[in-house]
């Protein structure tokens, strides 16, 4: 485990960034005490169910940005969805 001062990893916050990214830990001190610690995150996939879905054909994406829906989707009293909730904003 490493440590660091808060002078020294105030002086070189992108160095020592670059060193939890890679996976080591600091001890963060004040003067010679251990005040914090810094630890890499476990990265997991967030979007692990959406790529199963692609994956299993139930549905598709071609890596661009939704779309949204090609057609006005109309509520039980005829207006769109978008103007129910405009209307439930005010």
């Amino acid at each position: 485990m490493n440590t660091v001062g808060i002078r020294e990893l105030k002086a070189h916050l992108s160095r020592h960034l670059r060193r939890v990214r890679s996976g080591a830990r600091l001890l963060v001190t004040e003067r010679g005490r251990v005040i914090a610690t810094i630890d890499p995150v476990e990265t997991s996939d967030d979007a692990e169910w959406a790529h199963a879905l692609v994956a299993a054909g139930r549905a598709h994406w071609g890596g661009g940005r939704p779309e949204g829906c090609r057609q006005l989707v109309a509520t039980t009293r005829g207006h769109t969805v978008s103007a129910a909730v405009l209307e439930d904003r005010r």
